[in-house]
């Protein structure tokens, strides 16, 4: 081998390392030697591993025929023998096939794909109308065919570690939620079970004004401890899809000024700055829609202190959107993508409360209205969140 293949053979795998995907790393392979193997047709067959059936996951027409054998039907039963049989199959046109339509002259050949520890699939070339396959031309497919392997098999490593990424990333959320809901239901039942025995000492005599300072802070921690216990049952509900909706027309602009009344309510020092347009009514649950709205402004408070909110509405393309913008500190953008995930937390955030179930369940309920949450930030600038959801025709 010389210099010069050497040297198409590093730009090759070079070219191929870059696709990010593995079916354009193909791409380049098979075009990339087909000035040294010349075919019409390529396909890869793939047994599916539940149902031990052949998929065509990768066809390319690149010579005749693309029109009539794209679709790779051609080679279905010769790629079941080159998997049972183990070895590469070749087959000519036969006799009966060298006559003058050169697309009946199919000269095939194929090639066992070993994948992991087993064959799992088979590469297919056809050429339509000759010339035979050369024992050069053999070498070159195998060669093509050892490394359609290998691609498939870091594919499906590649998926492999995210999934194991993701489960891993689940179990250390699942581990934090656990350590935090175990603070946030001591901290609210050691303020009730310390007042409240305080109250029913005898040794002591408390005056009126304490005794209603004692019995007000029992009553906010005995709702915050309900509000985190909903929020447990809330989430699992959604995750197992038992939650009810009650749908029917509603105004969203209503519920928010409804929603945001409430919460200025418990903080009157809150600043709330409306852009609401007439929008046209949405079918919603409106009591769901409220706790994602209160979710939101609850966010807003813990994250953005002393920051005001501005609510905005927007109506197009028979949808609706509505946004939450805060002027806080933001959230690092590499943050942004885990946010609605169930139990995660920004990290450094020790100074907060929460269970990291909030953001969860606003996007669950959005989804089973059809619609869909993102969110946006800057660093020192602020973060908005926004709802999109499909407009209720209207009669």
């Amino acid at each position: 081998m010389d210099i010069s293949t050497l040297s198409q053979f590093d730009k090759l795998f070079h070219d191929m390392q870059k696709k990010q995907d593995w079916k354009d790393a193909l791409d380049v392979l098979f075009l990339s030697m087909r000035n040294s193997f010349v075919f019409d047709n390529v396909a890869v067959y793939l047994e599916e591993l539940q149902s031990r059936g052949l998929d065509v996951i990768y066809a390319r027409a690149k010579g005749r025929g693309k029109t009539a054998e794209a679709d790779a039907a051609w080679g279905e039963g010769m790629a079941n023998e080159v998997i049972s049989s183990g070895r590469m199959v070749l087959k000519g046109p036969g006799r009966g096939g060298r006559g003058s339509d050169r697309m009946k002259q199919t000269h095939l050949i194929g090639f066992p794909l070993l994948i992991g520890s087993r064959i799992r699939g088979a590469l297919l070339f056809v050429r339509f109308g000759g010339p035979d396959y050369s024992n050069l031309h053999v070498h070159i497919a195998a060669l093509q065919a050892f490394w359609t392997a290998a691609l498939i098999e870091r594919k499906e490593l590649q998926e492999a570690r995210a999934e194991l990424d993701s489960v891993q990333r689940q179990m250390r959320l699942q581990d934090d939620f656990v350590s935090t809901i175990s603070h946030e239901l001591r901290t609210p039942l050691g303020f009730i079970k310390g007042y409240s025995t305080s109250l029913l000492r005898q040794d002591t005599t408390w005056d009126n004004a304490t005794q209603r300072e004692f019995l007000n802070i029992i009553d906010e921690e005995a709702d915050r401890l309900t509000k985190l216990i909903e929020d447990m049952l809330e989430s699992a509900r959604l995750q197992s899809r038992t939650l009810q909706f009650k749908f029917s027309p509603i105004r969203l602009d209503s519920l928010l000024r409804d929603v945001a009344t409430r919460v200025h309510t418990h903080h009157p020092r809150l600043m709330i700055d409306f852009h609401l347009e007439t929008l046209p009514p949405v079918s919603g649950d409106g009591v769901r829609l409220s706790q994602v709205f209160e979710n939101l402004f609850s966010n807003a408070i813990k994250y953005a202190p002393d920051a005001p909110i501005t609510i905005s509405t927007h109506a197009f393309d028979k949808k609706v959107q509505i946004s939450f913008a805060d002027k806080g500190e933001g959230i690092p953008e590499d943050y942004l993508p885990f946010l609605f995930e169930r139990f995660y937390r920004v990290p450094g955030e020790r100074t907060v409360t929460g269970t990291g179930l909030g953001l969860y369940i606003c996007k669950q309920i959005v989804m089973a209205h059809h619609g869909k949450i993102w969110v946006e930030s800057v660093l020192d600038k602020g973060t908005t969140f926004f709802i999109e959801l499909p407009a209720e025709p209207t009669l």
